[in-house]
């Protein structure tokens, strides 16, 4: 095989390296010849991001006869190290927010649910410890990482209450009293100071590196080579860290892509100039290779994953011809949240059935009111993009899950699917011959108000440059053409054979339909243009200023003025900047429908 001169310099290179890769360069083609230039005595230690990229490093280096590598996760050097000596049990789908409370027996006086509230905050501080490379919880401010206003309120309404029941459970863990998490483990394996008996150590995917992690391998006496890409960088909200940043080693370049052609290559740079609005950027060079046109998968990638959902939910209903289909990573995953609940509990609320929630949390809430007031106080995304769903769909759920449910193949047959669904972080490391982007990703507008709106905030700054790297990494999945929402990229940007620009994709995709009390609730109207927002509350927190924060009596009475006054929902909730499903559930609560409808 023919190496670049990047490469070659890289396999012939000295001492701590690290290698800044674009999307599709053959990095682990490079670090393979990297491992195979070393001593045939050398021991090496490659660690993976993840157990399948783990699984396929594992084919790779044994395909070229390079025994002397061991192929690890960090998670399973720290199970290893820790689990077996301790004789823990794990938890592998971690501690539901009504388990925490129950555990630690927590009380919140005053606060509806805030014994819940206060366990879904200890779950994200004791993540934000284990992830860090502090030794002690109380060298942390848990309340620098809350950044939704009601959330921050709650939290540091009860900031030491939070913080000594954090410890409490960490202590459970650690005594083995209660099963331990993935988090907690790799935290102990960090902070026991491990040696590595290895010479060289190649750390891939350094850009989401947990601080936890980068500690254990700083420390290490072995040659360090760091792997990643800089612009991949796509879990800061899971505390990771970019590694390539964090260390001053040497740097090496791999620029030549050769997974795409020189259009999608250049629209790839196009993408990452938006930084320039954040901070100073240097620019960044990608280089394009010569692709054949062949398309025989096709994928449609999302930001949040009820933009994608949506996104397939117009896709079956318009396509009646469309067999077959799949959804990277379980299908599943895509109706429930985090801590488990599913799209049919947030229904069975909706529609007062309680009896047929089978989560506990929210079998406690008497309404979806009291949800929304536990997602704004918890932050929590994914409870919020169940709500929306919920509020857009109704009881045309259980249909239209199941159509697509009916249309999914299994993941062995995954190659025979006329189309594929994932959303960024799903689909990290892949590549499709032909992408679809979803319009819910930020846009070059919001993001220059949004900027200026965060200026000396680092974390919202953060958060921003994080929202160009998700698109970056989407156009990048793409072999051969991409179509892309023109409101993404720049103004005049070219088309071309490989780049497809889709000039109006939002539509009036769902049928109007009746709710449970009969009332018709025109789904469709509320559906124009929804792919121009992002649903997530996390992105709701950022497209719209004003969201989620504490309603005054002043606010209320000036919606009710408007509201008297015959104005839209869309034309309320520009004026208040808060999104249309915050201003119809404050309508709701204000009971202003049956107050000034006469009946």
């Amino acid at each position: 095989m023919k190496f670049t001169d990047e490469q070659h310099e890289i396999i012939n290179s000295s001492g701590n390296i690290k290698i800044n890769a674009v999307a599709g360069s053959g990095k682990t083609t490079t670090i393979i010849e990297y491992a195979k230039a070393r001593p045939k005595n050398a021991r090496i230690l490659y660690l993976a991001f993840n157990k399948s990229v783990k699984t396929e490093a594992i084919k790779k280096f044994s395909d070229k006869g390079l025994r002397n590598v061991t192929v690890e996760t960090a998670h399973s050097l720290a199970y290893r190290h820790i689990v077996y000596n301790n004789n823990y049990k794990i938890r592998a789908q971690g501690y539901k927010s009504h388990e925490i409370a129950e555990i630690l027996g927590l009380r919140i006086a005053g606060e509806k649910h805030g014994e819940h509230i206060a366990a879904n905050h200890i779950i994200k501080f004791i993540s934000y410890f284990c992830n860090s490379y502090k030794n002690k919880v109380n060298e942390l401010n848990y309340r620098e990482v809350v950044s939704d206003a009601a959330a921050q309120i709650f939290v540091t309404r009860h900031y030491d209450y939070i913080e000594t029941q954090t410890r409490k459970l960490l202590s459970k863990m650690n005594s083995g009293e209660i099963e331990v998490t993935h988090d907690f483990y790799l935290k102990k394996f960090q902070l026991s100071d491990p040696v590595l008996n290895f010479d060289y150590i190649l750390f891939d995917e350094g850009q989401d590196a947990s601080s936890a992690m980068l500690d254990i391998f700083l420390k290490q006496e072995a040659v360090k080579v760091i792997v990643g890409d800089t612009h991949q960088q796509i879990y800061g909200w899971r505390y990771a860290v970019n590694s390539l940043e964090k260390t001053d080693f040497k740097t090496f370049m791999l620029t030549k892509s050769f997974r795409f052609s020189q259009e999608i290559a250049d629209l790839a740079m196009d993408i990452l100039k938006l930084k320039s609005l954040i901070s100073e950027y240097n620019p960044v060079s990608v280089k394009g290779s010569s692709v054949p046109m062949d398309v025989k998968v096709h994928a449609i990638l999302g930001r949040t994953n009820l933009g994608l959902l949506l996104k397939a939910i117009e896709t079956v209903t318009e396509n009646k011809k469309l067999k077959s289909l799949y959804f990277e990573g379980n299908i599943n995953s895509y109706t429930y949240a985090d801590e488990g609940a599913s799209l049919y509990d947030v229904l069975n609320l909706h529609n007062g059935k309680r009896k047929l929630i089978r989560d506990k949390l929210v079998r406690q809430m008497k309404d979806i009111k009291e949800l929304q007031d536990y997602i704004e106080k918890t932050g929590d995304s994914q409870f919020g993009m169940l709500v929306d769903i919920v509020k857009k769909y109704g009881n045309d759920i259980p249909g239209i899950i199941k159509t697509i449910k009916d249309k999914h193949v299994d993941n062995d047959e995954k190659e025979k699917a006329e189309i594929i669904f994932s959303t960024v972080h799903r689909c990290k490391g892949m590549e499709y011959d032909v992408v679809h982007i979803v319009n819910d990703f930020i846009t070059e507008d919001k993001l220059e108000k949004l900027s200026d709106d965060s200026k000396g905030d680092a974390l919202s700054l953060s958060r921003l440059n994080e929202e160009i790297n998700l698109l970056y990494v989407a156009v990048t999945r793409a072999k051969n053409v991409i179509y892309i929402p023109e409101t993404l990229i720049s103004k005049n940007f070219p088309q071309s054979p490989h780049i497809k620009l889709l000039k109006n994709e939002s539509k009036k995709y769902c049928k109007d339909s009746n709710d449970s009390s009969g009332r018709n609730s025109k789904i469709s109207e509320r559906n124009n243009n929804s792919f121009e927002k992002a649903y997530s509350v996390d992105s709701i927190r950022r497209y719209h200023k004003a969201a989620y924060r504490p309603w005054t009596e002043k606010l209320d009475d000036e919606l009710t003025v408007m509201y008297c006054e015959g104005k839209i929902i869309k034309e309320i909730s520009e004026h208040f900047g808060r999104t249309e499903g915050a201003i119809r559930s404050r309508i709701e609560k204000l009971d202003l429908e049956r107050i000034y409808s006469g009946s």
